[in-house]
């Protein structure tokens, strides 16, 4: 049975986040692609203010892309906590440069009562090429 957060993100397929509660989803500017129980994809456009010196996106920002999309993930499931990241890990392949638009899917690998490990893989705009790949164990919070 689809939970009614699944229900509500659905209906924003194909719009750009511009009201998150997290501020930081807001500055990234994603556009959902696909909600699932356990699996979300955004669209991302590099701008500027995303890239390093060399003019590629900078693996911070592609850090953080990663863990704002799994963190969303977990709200396909309706619970009414939290869950913060306790590690991250980040494999780089390729570089995206500003005006490249680029993918990020997620799936939860395991869901267990406190701990979901999440995966996460960074495309480019037709999906040929892995710009990177992450993985990281949330835990569940009192915080609701």
């Amino acid at each position: 049975m689809e939970t009614k957060e699944t229900e509500m993100l659905r209906r924003y397929i194909g719009r750009q986040v511009q009201d998150s509660p997290s501020p930081f989803m807001n500055w990234l500017q994603p556009v959902i692609l696909k909600v699932e129980e356990g699996s979300l994809a955004f669209q991302y456009t590099v701008r500027k203010e995303m890239t390093n010196p060399f003019g590629t996106l900078h693996g911070g920002v592609t850090a953080a892309i990663i863990d704002d999309a799994m963190g969303a993930t977990l709200i396909t499931y309706g619970e009414d906590v939290f869950h913060v990241t306790v590690n991250l890990s980040v494999d780089y392949f390729a570089a995206a440069r500003a005006g490249d638009v680029i993918i990020a899917e997620t799936s939860v690998q395991k869901r267990g009562r406190q701990i979901v490990n999440i995966h996460c893989d960074v495309w480019n705009e037709d999906k040929t090429k892995l710009l990177a790949k992450g993985y990281s164990n949330l835990i569940k919070t009192p915080i609701k």
